[in-house]
């Protein structure tokens, strides 16, 4: 199963997601639920890693199995707009993921 866990600051915006586990929906290499699952981690770690002209700073880790993504500053009024509206919408995309094939695969713990 993939466990997700979702961080938020103070103000109830998104700071961040921690992902481990795979779904065992199929073998590795061949499971489109984890494929899924780790495009939106990565295209959110992808965008973060290009937003540095707003003041967006963020700690990131990865490996087999474990994504941890952490905004660790906004930056500009610009940058606390693009990091909500990122963080939002991965955790539309694993919900939408977790409705389509169900709990047994996906655990979403929004904090």
């Amino acid at each position: 199963m993939i466990n997700i866990r979702t961080s938020r600051f103070e103000n109830g915006a998104l700071s961040g997601f921690t992902v481990k586990g795979h779904s065992g929906y199929a073998e590795a290499g061949s499971d489109i639920i984890c494929a899924a699952v780790s495009a939106l981690c990565y295209t959110a770690a992808g965008y973060f890693e290009s937003a540095g002209p707003y003041g967006i700073r963020y700690e990131y880790k990865e490996k087999d199995g474990y994504m941890m993504l952490k905004l660790l500053e906004t930056g500009s009024d610009e940058g606390k707009i693009r990091a909500a509206a990122v963080l939002d919408a991965w955790l539309i995309g694993v919900k939408q993921i977790r409705s389509s094939y169900g709990g047994k695969y996906i655990r979403i713990t929004d904090t």
